[in-house]
């Protein structure tokens, strides 16, 4: 038996190999029609859910309408009747759109996980870096209570601090969450604003912070932790698994921002509905002050782009400068408090300090080109039917 067990290996032939390779091909074969079926039930569900959602989507202003002045039987142009409406028909139109949005995006995000992310910056030449870092931001996922452990991750695999802090501010300030309320509410000309000085704001103060060469500044312990590598099974997610990330996004992110949600248009309802015509032009107009008093304005507010955005469609909706208005929801979603407050904890508070400077004078300039530039027009059909 010995000699007939060499006589087969000597051959190129091991039968308990044959026999394990056998049974591999079994599991893998039986894994991959799972996936399949799975992916059939997901479509069965997921094509009929699309028809129905664009229907809905459709009718959503004449229902807000009908509710409003059938149902309610509140008399048009009173202060209620508006302050209604806007609410009963922008809840939903932005709930349908996160939903929608939401669970493409985190399709694509089963592609770029932060060790992926990581992987990719990894040894990057600075500015693009940047670029790369920054686009990378609005992709990955990203929330406050992981910037400490994503910081750590890329400053110890060799990502610069420039391009490792272009990744931190665009994270949070270019989501689909801003993207996709801007797009609802303005329409895609201020989408298409916010993304590219976002994106530049997040690209340039990293290569600033960059070249002012403050690696110093970080606490020592990061550089002594240890970090994993990239698993690199990124690639290897059936699509069932990527639509079920998809699902499981909508899920985690609808459960947390839906409260900011309410809140934010509900607090747009009531400047739409009671705030006089114009009264913020001299509050929020574009007075040499204004800018920089409402990016100071929104660095302790702790809010999100869900809950600051609705109520940035009423500001201008009654007299506010596009480019105030753009730098004070720039400086909520991006200078958030409770964000520096968490990365005390790797960066020194000369660090913080700099990166507060620079993305605040970024967020500033914006504000003044905006004001002086002839843009005001963009918003007009973003918000005509206020």
């Amino acid at each position: 038996m010995h000699m007939h067990g060499k006589l087969i290996e000597s051959g190129g032939i091991n039968l308990d190999n044959t026999e394990e390779n056998c049974g591999c091909r079994t599991i893998i074969c039986s894994i991959e029609e799972e996936n399949q079926v799975g992916l059939r039930r997901y479509l069965t569900f997921i094509l009929p859910g699309l028809i129905i959602w664009g229907v809905l989507y459709h009718f959503l202003a004449p229902a807000a309408n009908w509710l409003t002045y059938d149902l309610f039987h509140l008399a048009p142009q009173t202060r209620l009747a508006s302050a209604v409406e806007f609410f009963i028909f922008e809840l939903p139109k932005v709930l349908m759109l996160l939903t929608f949005v939401v669970f493409g995006v985190g399709i694509i995000r089963s592609f770029f996980t932060p060790e992926r992310t990581r992987k990719m910056l990894a040894g990057r030449r600075e500015f693009l870096g940047n670029v790369l870092a920054g686009a990378l931001g609005i992709v990955t996922p990203f929330c406050s209570c992981s910037a400490v452990p994503l910081f750590i991750g890329f400053v110890t695999t060799g990502v610069p601090l420039g391009v490792t802090l272009s990744f931190l501010i665009s994270a949070p300030m270019v989501n689909e969450v801003a993207l996709v309320l801007l797009y609802g509410l303005f329409g895609w000309k201020v989408a298409a604003i916010y993304l590219s000085t976002g994106l530049a704001i997040a690209i340039i103060s990293g290569w600033v912070i960059g070249r002012l060469g403050m690696e110093r500044h970080i606490e020592g312990w990061v550089y002594e932790t240890p970090v994993g590598l990239a698993n690199g099974d990124e690639d290897k997610i059936s699509w069932a698994m990527r639509i079920h990330y998809g699902l499981d996004a909508v899920r985690e992110i609808m459960g947390k921002v839906w409260p900011y949600v309410v809140a934010g248009i509900a607090v747009g309802a009531g400047i739409h509905g009671y705030v006089p015509e114009g009264v913020m032009a001299g509050i929020m107009g574009k007075q040499w002050w204004a800018v920089p008093a409402s990016v100071f304005l929104g660095i302790p507010m702790y809010s999100n782009a869900a809950g600051i955005i609705p109520v940035v469609q009423a500001l201008l909706g009654k007299g506010a400068a596009l480019g105030t208005v753009l730098a004070f929801m720039m400086s909520v979603i991006a200078l958030s408090l409770p964000e520096f407050i968490i990365l005390r904890k790797v960066l020194k508070p000369r660090l913080i300090a700099v990166v507060i400077g620079v993305v605040g004078v970024g967020i500033t300039t914006v504000g003044y080109l905006f004001n002086l530039l002839p843009v005001q027009k963009i918003v007009e059909t973003g918000i005509g039917h206020m």
